[in-house]
């Protein structure tokens, strides 16, 4: 399982992901299977450091060169690890009450270091096809594992985390942001 990840240089970043047809094909199921793959290995220290790659939690299909609505998500939380293959993901609530990562957010395909507050929703309802449970799914996400669904939801739509920070004073806090 070779993937390559593209960096935020490359104009296709930009571009919005399109739908996903179901049922999935082949291709996107094995493609969705190696994603997420790539995400456990490269939680795994000793492997990470032996083929050069940077721990994550999330991949979106664009972030491998690939322009469809699909990304992985594997986040180790106190509930345990969770993981999630998902497609055609829609959020459909969000709070008013926003959160950032006090130490900044970071992507894979992202090299230089770029600091700021990633504002976000502290809560949101998704919804999306899950293909490793084969079902379609509703997460209630809250705190962090809400931050890593919408950095990863940004990437279908071309965005990035910095797109995110204020652009006068990117440390600023918002009023009813929660710092995790």
């Amino acid at each position: 399982m070779k993937l390559k990840i593209i960096k935020d240089t490359n104009p296709r970043m930009r571009l919005k992901s399109q739908e996903v047809t179901l049922p999935l094909s082949k291709d996107d199921k094995e493609l969705l299977d190696n994603m997420l793959e790539y995400l456990r290995l490269s939680q795994d220290e000793e492997y990470a450091s032996k083929h050069n790659i940077r721990p994550g939690v999330g991949l979106a299909a664009i972030q491998v060169n690939v322009l469809k609505r699909m990304f992985v998500v594997l986040v180790d939380t106190e509930e345990g690890v969770i993981a999630y293959q998902l497609v055609n993901p829609k959020i459909v609530e969000s709070s008013l009450k926003l959160c950032a990562i006090g130490a900044g957010e970071g992507c894979l395909s992202v090299d230089k270091d770029r600091k700021g507050l990633a504002h976000r929703h502290y809560k949101i309802k998704m919804k999306a096809y899950d293909a490793l449970s084969d079902q379609e799914v509703v997460i209630d996400a809250k705190g962090y594992l809400a931050i890593v669904l919408q950095h990863e939801y940004d990437h279908l739509d071309g965005l990035f985390y910095y797109d995110r920070f204020d652009k006068k004073n990117p440390m600023e806090q918002k009023n009813n942001e929660v710092i995790i």
